[in-house]
């Protein structure tokens, strides 16, 4: 076992040892924030909704931010949970060891509310996200359509193994499945959802599969990374890039032809879900397992109402 690993159980075991300090509260006055990596758009988004919505209702939001680190965001946890918390809102920083804050907030007798990513086998008390599998659904069938339906697709995956990389996988599978001639010819998997990463591995797959008609990134950030890379590439024929997230610098870009398509995603209304969630979790209110939300269709054609007010 790495030390890494050990790090990890090391951790979660003297989490096990702080006492359920916030069990009998029955008004959350702090929460805790604890988000993946601030560097994303979406991440910042739901940042500054839930301090927004905690300014308002008078309850202090602590935030902390792994910078795609698992390691660290357990260590963050442990620290939230000794500030005695009375609830704490997750945004995973990975697939791995996902599972560990939930079990250590809930030793603690800290209620969980999961934002954009949940944690298998170990999830908080109720789970907020875009529905990713519809979404994701929707846009390989627009891309789909707007490419006559045929040729090479490329995709650029996020981080291995997280929700939102998962579902947009099985989301674009069902959307293809009516469309048999195109294939999938080449996929690479991010690490941290970057725009830098997503230029890399589209010039990869790109010099592999020159005659490719059709790229899905699945985060705007990755695929303006890949509508870099064509523009680089300077191919003889026309590729359709595909992004998702409606992040808002992103809009912009769609608007003006960077690339075709995304999910806008209601990222500000999840931050204000999650805030209240927490609350109702902590007065001993049971919530929906999951509530998924819809994102909206977004071309140049209907990018503006998006770019003046972000959902």
């Amino acid at each position: 076992m790495g030390l890494r690993k050990l790090s990890l159980f090391a951790a979660v075991a003297t989490i096990a040892l702080i006492p359920a300090l916030g069990a009998d509260a029955k008004d959350a006055k702090k929460v805790g924030l604890a988000v993946a990596n601030l560097q994303a758009n979406f991440f910042n988004q739901i940042k500054q909704s839930v301090e927004a919505a905690g300014a308002e209702k008078g309850i202090q939001v602590i935030t902390v931010d792994a910078k795609g680190d698992a390691a660290t965001q357990v260590s963050q946890i442990q620290d939230l949970i000794a500030q005695n918390i009375d609830a704490l809102i997750y945004i995973p920083a990975g697939a791995t060891a996902a599972s560990v804050p939930v079990k250590a907030a809930k030793q603690a007798g800290i209620p969980v509310v999961n934002i954009d990513r949940n944690a298998e086998g170990a999830p908080g008390d109720t789970f907020i996200a875009t529905d990713s599998v519809e979404s994701a659904r929707q846009v390989c069938d627009w891309i789909a359509k707007q490419a006559g339906g045929k040729g090479e697709m490329l995709i650029i995956h996020g981080q291995k193994g997280t929700t939102p990389e998962v579902d947009r996988t099985k989301g674009c599978g069902i959307a293809l499945k009516n469309y048999p001639d195109i294939k999938v010819v080449g996929e690479l998997w991010s690490q941290q959802w970057h725009q830098d990463e997503g230029f890399a591995l589209a010039a990869d797959l790109l010099q592999t599969h020159p005659k490719a008609t059709i790229i899905f990134g699945q985060a705007d950030a990755l695929a303006l990374g890949a509508a870099k890379a064509v523009k680089v590439s300077n191919p003889d024929h026309r590729i359709f890039i595909a992004g998702f997230d409606g992040d808002t610098a992103a809009l912009t870009e769609l608007k003006n032809g960077v690339f075709d398509v995304t999910a806008t995603q209601q990222t500000q209304k999840m931050g204000r879900m999650g805030l209240d969630a927490a609350i109702a979790l902590v007065k001993g209110d049971k919530l929906p397992a999951e509530q998924l939300q819809t994102a909206t269709l977004t071309t140049k054609e209907n990018v503006d109402p998006f770019i003046a007010n972000h959902p």
